[in-house]
């Protein structure tokens, strides 16, 4: 043991800036993993634009096999090879880098990133082939070729690799003393992520090895086994990332503004809380499910779901009143909202954090706890209203949180400058902006009961007509609006980052005054503030965060009147005698 450890002192450098000790090929996975989760974002988003010009029905750009071949493409880039890829890189910063320890078996590591981007090129050669036409749950009878189940099994195993590495990362670190006392928090958040991605993967084995044998004709495969074990794999996937991101807020929280965690005991039940529920609550996708009993769905989604989103309420509290009280260490105590008004809202670290916070718990979190009600979720099921919904929590909170973070790391782990940097402070309020323009389209949509799926809405052709109230036109066009929106803040991303990774000027921590305008403020200089000692400090700890406790005030009577505007309109549709 002796020997890995000075071998790892010997090979392993120094960040000036956060004073941790970076494992290099840790360090070269996650920009590897990094680097390919952009160009899975960036085929998605192209997908996603098309998907989103031919939803508009007077443009209607694509018919009907490339979109259902777009849509599959895109389901699979964003969901699954764009957030994974990137938690992967999480996993990688979370633990060696942050622990300052050494990575336990690199040759695991390079194999694990080997079989995930050949998993993601089988699975993309076999989509736009036309040979897996089957959407992003894929449910039987609808059958893709072989390999495509293949090309998932060898992406899944590779994810799984990376995420038992990371555990074994934590126990290698405690025992060789590379931090004492308990984990960090960020780091246990990775934690929640790679034990919700065990249990993710192990659902995806279940069901995808069998549904491979059953594309081969070797077995058959029950529907309504399939649905079930699928969504054990489809939502749990989502909720890695939900654990990476909220790892990435209280990430962002110190490194921008010197945030603080007011008990971390609270935080880190709430992450276990997702450990215990978050399964259960993938039974909402199922309500309409014709096979499951009424008892399973009442007690998944009326009891052990709350539990789940419990979990994300916490966080929804503690991250906030963290920034405030950074703030307010920092001096800015004037009044209720001094310590928003003055927060750094140009770095566009800080800036993508509070739009992820907000996007995700006013439009996602609050949307989602409404569907996820049974007698609801019946009638907006196979509305646009559920994609409105995921496309806050994934895309406006998730991928923005994921974006805010990038221009952190391409200094202090890629060592290089943010090319553009002006145009990167614009960036997260685009991209925000459209994403809320694009999912409150879809949501008022779904209340006009325009459909999920289907690449029509008008349904031309058909045996019979849909007519609409023409107020569903003019939103069409907000959504198109919001989504070309949407797309250009990702494209402004990804040219942001690959700019920066392939031709930005070398970071000098050493000088980090001499790239002023380059990087985000937090990383020229940590945030300081004044922790101990003092009547103000004192003060400040009895006064607590009263400019959070308003804001959650707001969400709780957000929440409270929605929920009432939706059992008031299923009052309209089930009349009782």
């Amino acid at each position: 043991m002796k020997d890995a450890i000075s071998q790892f002192a010997a090979r392993c450098r120094s960040c000036p800036i956060t004073g941790l000790k970076i494992d290099p090929t840790a360090s070269i996975l996650l920009r590897l993993h990094a680097v390919v989760s952009v160009v899975c974002l960036l085929i998605g988003g192209i997908a996603a634009l098309l998907l989103v010009l031919t939803r508009w029905e007077a443009v209607h750009l694509l018919d009907a096999t490339w979109y259902y071949r777009l849509l599959t493409a895109h389901g699979l880039n964003m969901l699954i090879f764009f957030i994974i890829f990137f938690e992967m890189a999480v996993l990688y910063f979370a633990g060696p880098i942050v622990l300052s320890s050494r990575l336990p078996a690199p040759k695991l590591g390079w194999l694990a990133f080997v079989l995930m981007v050949v998993g993601t090129l089988i699975v993309e050669y076999y989509v736009f082939a036309g040979k897996a036409d089957v959407t992003f749950s894929s449910y039987p009878p609808l059958k893709a070729a072989p390999n495509y189940y293949l090309g998932i099994i060898f992406f899944a195993v590779g994810a799984l690799i990376v995420s038992l590495q990371f555990v074994a990362t934590l126990v290698i670190a405690k025992k060789e003393g590379a931090y004492t006392g308990s984990m960090p928090l960020v780091t246990f958040g990775g934690l929640t992520a790679a034990i919700i991605a065990v249990i993710t993967l192990l659902h995806g084995a279940l069901i995808y090895i069998p549904t491979y044998l059953w594309s081969l004709g070797l077995m058959n495969v029950d529907p309504q086994i399939y649905r079930l074990l699928f969504w054990g794999l489809g939502h749990s996937s989502q909720q890695i990332n939900v654990a990476a991101m909220v790892s990435i807020w209280y990430l962002l929280a110190g490194l921008t503004v010197g945030g603080v965690v007011l008990n971390e005991k609270v935080s880190r039940t709430a992450f276990f809380l997702y450990i215990l529920f978050i399964s259960m609550a993938s039974a909402h996708h199922l309500l309409v499910d014709p096979g499951m009993g009424p008892a399973w769905k009442v007690w998944n989604t009326s009891y052990a779901m709350y539990l789940a989103v419990l979990a994300s309420m916490i966080h929804g509290f503690t991250v906030p009143a963290g920034i405030e009280m950074g703030q307010r260490l920092r001096g800015y105590t004037n009044g209720i909202f001094e310590w928003l008004r003055k927060a750094p809202w140009s770095d566009p670290g800080f800036s993508g954090l509070m739009i992820s916070l907000v996007i995700f718990g006013f439009l996602g979190g609050i949307t989602g706890v409404v569907i996820g009600t049974e007698q609801i979720n019946i009638i907006v099921h196979n509305t646009l209203r559920v994609p409105g919904h995921f496309h806050t929590t994934v895309v406006g909170g998730t991928a923005l949180s994921f974006m805010a973070v990038t221009y952190y790391l391409l200094p202090l782990i890629f060592r290089k400058q943010i090319r553009m940097y002006p145009l990167a402070k614009a960036q997260p309020y685009i991209f925000g902006i459209g994403i809320t323009v694009m999912s409150v389209a879809m949501t008022f949509m779904g209340v006009f009961g325009v459909p999920r799926r289907h690449y029509d809405s008008s349904f031309s052709n058909a045996l019979f007509t849909a007519d609409f109230n023409p107020v569903v036109y003019v939103l069409q066009a907000i959504f198109g609006i919001g989504g070309i929106l949407a797309f250009l803040g990702l494209l402004i991303y990804v040219l942001i980052a690959v700019a920066s990774v392939f031709f930005g000027r070398r970071f000098d921590p050493a000088n980090p005054e001499a790239s002023a305008g380059h990087v985000p403020p937090g990383v020229i200089k940590l945030p300081k503030q004044a922790h101990e000692g003092g009547e103000r400090v004192a003060k400040l700890h009895k006064t607590g965060t009263p400019g959070t406790v308003v804001l959650v005030i707001i969400f709780f009577v957000c929440f409270v009147l929605y929920y009432f505007v939706n059992w008031k309109s299923l009052a309209f549709i089930w009349k009782i005698g």
